[in-house]
């Protein structure tokens, strides 16, 4: 493991809270900090800040008054993941409210597959022959489908944020693509400028639209931006950090529903509740079934229907959560035996075992437990179906791109992918992928870091130091949780849990006699036998508060101990 120490405090250094705030924002290159820390209100961002759209808005516009006024169908067609189920419920909920004739439609994973397909396509023109589909947290690489779409006299509106690639749908009637956005994020901003052009229009719904924007609608979009990882910054901070201060106001059955099934009602949202408790529920209905459940759960109107969808979604969840732990077990099992202690430079894992739904889970454990970029391939429909994570040095949809001769169809990120194969290319794909990946990475950029943003006394990580910090939340992809290293002398080492499976470490300044400072490290129990009271060495740990019957303690998770 290697330390990066982004600032240390010398003997004689001013060390108090201001000072370590203002280091705190310089390590993030904060340029305007009063924006930084008070966000502009989402409802005072407007869709043409984020620059024209493809075809244009006004030709969107145009279309939309046509099909209103004609009673023609239009179909808002989402993404499986929590990203489009939220920007689905967002744009659907505000068409149906303006009066539009207006349905969703969520492909299922495993017969029809992310985005766009014929088959989805087909089944939109039979059930609905709609004069118009709009995409959510998709679409923008799905050329060939939005072409045969127009062959059917359907318009598209494409609203993503994903990679862009060389050649974008030109048989788009508008495109709206941004990438500082999630799916949830454009779906927001592109539904409240519609609502803002038809609200003029005197509609009955005019001011429940306008509170779900301000409250359950910000709700929505920052479960889907903290769920897809999109960078907290801009416009993405302005909608989570207003976001999670509208749970507060948010009347949203459903939602209300998945939070007390969790066991976390009462508590404060933060990207943690969001980002490892809410969003995997919503999740876990598009990995293992169908996601329309989960979009109807966030848009009924029926408590006992919110109620008994909660419960099933919390049962899928939990279900998946035992899929991926075994295939994890197996995941690790065949690298040990696939490749021995010679690990390539992206590992490629394949199982026509593990269900297609999870593959993208496994891939980002095992790119996380060695450290490499790693592509997972199951079977799925007489195709091979594949999900890849990468480390942050390597953008692995554009490696995967410029072995698109192997591929089907990819889409993704920098950190992540997803692709269809046929099954014939499988060796010939691996053979590439080995021997190009060797030329691309360096054995460094297989170094595994961590940051630290300065070297700290332990007697400095105080309350009144968390409370500080509080305000650069919310903390997430972009904007990092706050990372201090300490030479520490270790107190005392306790192993807590209903397995003892974690461990606590009391630790203090050497030589001096403060107050301990409690560090935790779950599922770390071998540890335990590695600590000693009196042993000397450095932690590196971020801080939190420990809230519990009216009273406040700080406390450290422990991320690497030398």
């Amino acid at each position: 493991m290697k330390i990066i120490l982004k600032h240390e405090f010398h003997p004689g250094d001013k060390i108090d809270n201001e000072e370590i705030i203002n280091l705190l924002l310089k390590n993030r290159q904060i340029e305007n900090i009063e924006e930084y820390l008070h966000p502009l209100s989402p409802l005072k961002i407007h869709l043409t800040d984020f620059g024209p759209p493809a075809g244009g808005w006004e030709k969107t516009i145009k279309l939309l008054e046509k099909i209103k006024k004609n009673g023609e169908t239009i179909i808002v067609y989402t993404d499986y993941d929590a990203d489009g189920i939220t920007g689905g419920a967002i744009l659907w909920e505000t068409l149906h409210l303006l009066g539009f004739k207006v349905m969703p439609y969520v492909p299922h994973r495993i017969l029809e597959g992310y985005g766009f397909s014929v088959k989805g396509i087909d089944t939109v023109k039979k059930e609905f022959n709609p004069s118009l589909i709009i995409s959510v947290d998709h679409g923008i690489s799905a050329r060939e489908k939005i072409k045969y779409a127009k062959s059917l006299g359907i318009n598209i509106i494409v609203t993503d944020h994903h990679l862009k690639p060389e050649k974008i749908p030109e048989d788009a009637t508008a495109i709206f693509h941004i990438p500082a956005l999630s799916g949830s994020g454009v779906a927001y901003f592109f539904a409240k400028e519609i609502f803002d052009h038809f609200k003029r229009y005197g509609q009955p719904n005019t001011l429940s639209l306008q509170n779900n924007f301000e409250t359950d609608y910000l709700a929505l979009a920052s479960i889907g931006s903290i769920a897809d990882l999109v960078p907290l910054t801009g416009p993405t901070r302005s909608l989570v950090k207003h976001g999670l201060d509208a749970f507060n106001g948010c009347k949203r059955i459903g939602l209300k529903h998945i939070i007390k099934e969790a066991g976390i009602d009462g508590r404060k949202i933060t990207p943690y509740e969001i980002g490892f408790i809410i969003a995997p529920r919503i999740n876990a209905v598009g990995r293992l079934e169908h996601a329309i459940d989960a979009l109807r759960l966030l848009c009924t109107h029926n408590d006992d229907t919110a109620r008994k969808l909660a419960s099933r979604v919390g049962m899928t969840n939990k279900q998946r959560q035992d899929m991926v732990v075994k295939a994890i077990e197996e995941a690790k099992q065949t690298v040990e035996k696939q490749y021995g202690k010679k690990l390539p430079k992206i590992i490629i894992l394949e199982n026509k075992n593990w269900h297609e739904g999870i593959i993208g889970l496994i891939a980002s454990k095992i790119a996380e437990t060695y450290y490499r970029p790693t592509v997972v391939i199951t079977d799925s429909d007489g195709f091979m179906k594949g999900s890849a994570r990468s480390i942050p040095s390597f953008h692995i949809t554009n490696f995967l791109r410029d072995n698109k001769k192997y591929l089907i169809d990819i889409g993704g990120h920098k950190g992540a992918a997803g692709f269809t194969m046929e099954k014939e290319k499988y060796n010939d794909f691996v053979t590439a992928v080995g021997k190009s990946s060797k030329k691309l990475i360096d054995d460094k950029d297989l170094e595994k870091t961590i940051e630290a943003d300065l070297k700290l006394p332990v007697a400095k990580a105080t309350v009144k130091l968390v409370l500080a910090m509080e305000k650069l939340q919310p903390f997430g992809a972009g904007n990092p949780q706050p990372v201090f290293l300490s030479r520490v002398e270790i107190m005392d080492a306790k192993l807590f849990g209903k397995k003892q499976e974690h461990v606590k470490i009391y630790v203090k300044d050497p030589g001096e006699n403060s107050f301990p400072l409690e560090l935790i490290s779950f599922y770390n129990s071998n540890l335990f036998m590695k600590l000693s009271p009196g042993q000397v060495t450095d932690v590196v740990y971020s801080l939190l508060i420990d809230r519990w019957n009216g009273r406040e303690n700080v406390r450290g998770k422990l991320l690497f101990i030398s």
